[in-house]
């Protein structure tokens, strides 16, 4: 199969990942219309979104390790047939319990089916500009706020939220299944350093002693408090900028420039990635999403807003996908899946904490000012715990997590 043909597995992630966590991420636009209509809270709402990223995390884990041994085309064509149905069914929920474990649980359990096995297979494929690569598979996740979220905007005030659900869900399936059928595993990779170490170890790595390496314990916080940080303002912004007086659908604007910029920023840090190295960029990354997050308590225009979004959409987009390419790097090809899955498992555990906490502050102060501030010290943490990582190993005869 030609090596072009890697161009179609990056575009088919990109395609998939939008599809799916903007599915996802569109609660926050449905969050108001549905506590409206049915009188639940918005903490019992946001709950289904705490509920997607505990999933989402657990099983992020179990299908990156089944991508690994079964290849990504089974896993993703899978997933895509779970998310339609759990949208098609969480709009027929007739109670707040029911809404949870259609949207918080299904939802999440089949999202957390594309982004590691896809950003793995992308690695597979690239072993040049694979910053910039796996950075354009993410990059579904920033045009998703662009394409989705106005688009569930828009069916909500043409026919209320259920019928605009039952819509997505139904274009989910149109979209994902055929995008799924085209993902394949390259057929013949270079025989990698890692590989040839953990082969003259046995013939299963020991991940009990890959999960103990400093290289994956500081992934792994990294990406808990990365996520921990960003995640409440995202899946609340639109909230608090109608709270600040901006008309609902300006607000939604909001979040679709944040995704045009995080579409730019994976496009920039992933460039800049490939040329002076991943840590610093995380590093850069980090202390310009905490410094946009601190930044938001002053905000309150719609230009204001806006300004705002373009910084802290380029930060939290341009830094996620690195953390991808750090795992392949220090865990090279054979059990990216696996390894990256798990790291993701910590990042979605981070990540369930922001909405519902966000919903209790603003139940709990009828504002958002805490929810700023504590994510804005996360932020800053998460740099302080990326300035540990271990350094890439120079000689590629041995494996990156040799050293304990």
């Amino acid at each position: 199969m030609s090596s072009s043909y890697r161009w179609v597995i990056v575009a088919a992630g990109a395609l998939m990942t939008c599809v799916a966590l903007g599915a996802m991420f569109s609660l926050a636009i449905f969050q108001q219309p549905i506590a409206t209509a049915t009188g639940w809270s918005h903490a019992g709402i946001a709950s289904a979104m705490t509920l997607n990223f505990i999933v989402m995390g657990i099983g992020g884990f179990f299908w990156g390790a089944a991508s690994d041994r079964y290849g990504p085309r089974p896993v993703v064509l899978i997933g895509s047939v779970i998310l339609g149905l759990a949208l098609i069914l969480a709009s027929r929920a007739e109670t707040l319990l029911q809404f949870q474990l259609t949207y918080g649980v299904l939802v999440g359990l089949s999202a957390s089916a594309f982004f590691a096995p896809m950003i793995a297979a992308t690695t597979e494929w690239f072993d040049e500009n694979r910053g910039l690569a796996v950075s354009l598979v993410s990059a579904g996740m920033g045009v998703a706020p662009m394409t989705i979220s106005p688009f569930a905007r828009w069916l909500i005030t043409s026919f209320e939220w259920r019928p605009a659900m039952m819509i997505i869900g139904i274009g989910a399936l149109i979209l994902m299944i055929p995008a799924a059928l085209l993902v394949r595993r390259r057929p013949s990779s270079p025989v990698d350093a890692h590989d040839v170490a953990l082969s003259a170890e046995g013939s299963s790595p020991d991940l009990w002693k890959v999960f103990r390496s400093p290289q994956f314990i500081v992934l792994g916080l990294t990406f808990f408090a990365c996520c921990a940080a960003h995640s409440g303002p995202i899946f609340h912004m639109v909230s608090y900028a109608t709270l600040c007086g901006v008309a609902p659908m300006a607000a939604v604007s909001i979040y679709s420039v944040e995704g045009l910029a995080g579409l730019g920023g994976r496009l920039l840090y992933g460039t800049l990635a490939d040329r002076i190295g991943v840590k610093p960029v995380i590093i850069a990354g980090l202390l310009v999403q905490a410094a946009a997050l601190a930044t938001y308590l002053a905000v309150s225009k719609l230009g204001e807003f806006y300004a705002l979004a373009v910084i802290f959409g380029s930060a939290y987009g341009g830094v996620m996908p690195l953390y991808a390419v750090l795992a392949r790097e220090y865990f090279g090809p054979r059990i990216i899946g696996t390894v990256f899955g798990a790291a993701t498992m910590l990042s979605s555990l981070g990540m369930a904490f922001g909405p519902l906490i966000g919903g209790w502050i603003y139940d709990t102060y009828a504002n958002y000012s805490w929810l700023f501030i504590g994510s804005a010290l996360v932020g800053l943490g998460a740099a302080a715990i990326a300035l540990a990582f271990p350094p890439l190993p120079r000689q590629k005869s041995q494996p990156a997590f040799g050293t304990a």
